[in-house]
C-alpha cells in the first residue's frame, strides 16, 4: 500500500496516545472487561479537559460516517478535529457541523485520507468508507499508531481482513468494529442464555438476512462536480461513472462489496457467533446456492442460502458440532435451536420456546458476556483503559469470513472445505484464489 510519511512513527512514539498505551500496559490484562469511567472522574458535570479528550479524525463522512461523527461529537471526552471525504459537498457539510458544535472554525477538511493521517495531534480515526476501501486506510491508521473505530463489514476479502488483523495486532492499537448490536441489552441477553445452556445442546443456528435489490443497465453519466470518482474507485477496476454505482449503492456490486449478505452478516452472523462461542474460529465445510442477476449494474446475490458445518469441539454449547444456515429466506436475525428449545433475536425483539427461558438469569458461577450499553462510549472507554473493545477486529474478521465463504461457495456452485485456523481452502485452487482480489495500481495491501 502507499506509505505515509516516514517520520510519523517517531511522532507517534511521543504522542499522547503512546503515553496512554505505556502507562496502562501494566494493568491491560488484569481485568477482562473495560471499566466505565464515571462522570465524577471527568470533572464537574462530566466536563473533560481538552488535554484528556480523545482527538479524532473522521475518514468518510457519508451515511454511516456521518452518524459515527455525530455520535463522537455528542461525547464530552471526544474532540473531532478533522474530516475527510472525496465528495466536496459531504466534506464541507461535515466540517460545518463540527465547527457549529464547537463554536469555531478549527475543523480541517481533507480530500486525501493520507493527509489526515499525517497529522501528529490525532489519537484515533473513525473510518466509514466503501468496502473495497476498508483495508487500505485502516492499515495506514494502524501503522500511524492511531486507535480505530471502523465500519462493518470488516473487509472486502478474507485476505484483506487478515492483513488488517495483523496490522492492528502489530501496532497494539484499540479497534472497535461498528457491529453495534453487541451493545444492545437484548442481543447480549439472548447470547448469554444460549452460552449458558438454557436451550440445551445447540444443533442448528439459522441466520436471516435481507433479500438483495436489483436494477437494470445504467447509462454512463458525467461525474458530478466536486466528486473525485477515480479516487473513489481506487483499488477497484475502472468502470464508467453512473449514479447508481456510488455512495450507498456500492453495496450491491461485487467489485466493491458482497451485497446484502456481507452488509448484514457482519451484524447477524456476528451475533450467532457470540451465542455459540465461535468468535475465533469458523466452519470446516460450506455449501449453498445463490441467485445472481444476469444483467444490470447490481450483480450481488439477490436470493441466497448456504450451510456452514462446524465440527465437534468448535462450540462449548455444541459438543457434537452444529450447522449454521444463512439465507434471506430465514426469519431475520439469529435463531438457535437446542435440545430443550430455541431462542431468536433481532433488532425488533427477542423470543424463545419455552417462553420461560427469557426469564432465566445468569448466575455467579456461569458465563457472563461483555457488557456495553453504547458502542462509541465503549470505544472511548477502551482508548483510555487499553482494554479490548466489545467488537475487536479478530471477532469481526471471523464473522464476515462466514459471508465471504458463502459467496465463494455459491459462485463456484460447489462445497468448500475450509481450514479455519490456517484460513486455507482444502484442495480447491479456484476457491483459494478467491480469498484475494487484485487491486488497481498504485494501491495494494
Amino acid at each position: 500500500m502507499q506509505k505515509t510519511p516516514a517520520d510519523r512513527g517517531e511522532r507517534a512514539a511521543v504522542s499522547r496516545r503512546q503515553f496512554l498505551k505505556q502507562t496502562t500496559a501494566a494493568t491491560a490484562g488484569a481485568v477482562a472487561f473495560p471499566y466505565i469511567i464515571p462522570s465524577s472522574a471527568l470533572g464537574a458535570d462530566g466536563a473533560v479537559a481538552p488535554s484528556n479528550r480523545t482527538v479524532i479524525g473522521c475518514i468518510g463522512v457519508g451515511s454511516m460516517g456521518s452518524g459515527n461523527m455525530n455520535s463522537f461529537l455528542s461525547k464530552k471526552r471526544a474532540q473531532v478535529v478533522a474530516v475527510c471525504d472525496l465528495d466536496t459537498s459531504r466534506r464541507s457539510d461535515a466540517k460545518r457541523r463540527v465547527d457549529e458544535k464547537y463554536g469555531n472554525q478549527d475543523c480541517t477538511g481533507y480530500h486525501d485520507f493520507r493527509e489526515l493521517l499525517a497529522r501528529d495531534d490525532l489519537d484515533a480515526a473513525s473510518i466509514a468508507v466503501p468496502d473495497h476501501w476498508h483495508s487500505i486506510p485502516a492499515i495506514a491508521a494502524a501503522e500511524a499508531g492511531l486507535d480505530i473505530y471502523a465500519e462493518k463489514p470488516l473487509a472486502l476479502t478474507i485476505f484483506e481482513g487478515r492483513a488488517m488483523c495483523d496490522a492492528v495486532e502489530k501496532s497494539g492499537c484499540i479497534w472497535q468494529t461498528g457491529s453495534w448490536q453487541r451493545s444492545r441489552r437484548h442481543f447480549r441477553h439472548a447470547c448469554e442464555l444460549v452460552r449458558n445452556g438454557r436451550i440445551g445442546e445447540v444443533t442448528r443456528v439459522e441466520v436471516g438476512l435481507p433479500t438483495g435489490p436489483t436494477c437494470g443497465p445504467q447509462p454512463e453519466m458525467p461525474v458530478p462536480d466536486g466528486f473525485d470518482y477515480d479516487f473513489w474507485l481506487g483499488p477497484a477496476p475502472w468502470a464508467p461513472y453512473t449514479e447508481q454505482r456510488c455512495h450507498w449503492n456500492f453495496r450491491w456490486i461485487l467489485d466493491y462489496s458482497g451485497g446484502q449478505l456481507t452488509d448484514w452478516a457482519a451484524h447477524h452472523c456476528d451475533i450467532a457467533n457470540w451465542g455459540m462461542g465461535t468468535e475465533y474460529t469458523g466452519p470446516v465445510e460450506v455449501e449453498g446456492r445463490g441467485e445472481y442477476p444476469r444483467d444490470g449494474l447490481w450483480n450481488a446475490a439477490v436470493n441466497y442460502r448456504f450451510e456452514c458445518t462446524y465440527p465437534p469441539g468448535a462450540s462449548p454449547v455444541a459438543p457434537n458440532g452444529f450447522v449454521m444456515n444463512v439465507s434471506n429466506k430465514n426469519r431475520g436475525g439469529a435463531k438457535w435451536f437446542g435440545t430443550d428449545g430455541w431462542i431468536w433475536v433481532d433488532r425488533g425483539g427477542i423470543d424463545a420456546s419455552p417462553k420461560s427461558v427469557l426469564d432465566a438469569k445468569v448466575g455467579p458461577n456461569e458465563t457472563p458476556l461483555y457488557k456495553s450499553y453504547d458502542h462509541h462510549d465503549n470505544f472511548l472507554d477502551c482508548v483510555r483503559t487499553r482494554r479490548q473493545t466489545i467488537t475487536p477486529i479478530e471477532v469481526a474478521h471471523r464473522a464476515i469470513t462466514i459471508a465471504h465463504l458463502g459467496n465463494i461457495a455459491m459462485r463456484l456452485e460447489r462445497k468448500l472445505r475450509w481450514a479455519p485456523k490456517a484460513e486455507h481452502m482444502m484442495g480447491d485452487l479456484d476457491a483459494q484464489r478467491m480469498l484475494k482480489r487484485s487491486m488497481r495500481a498504485p494501491w495494494c495491501v
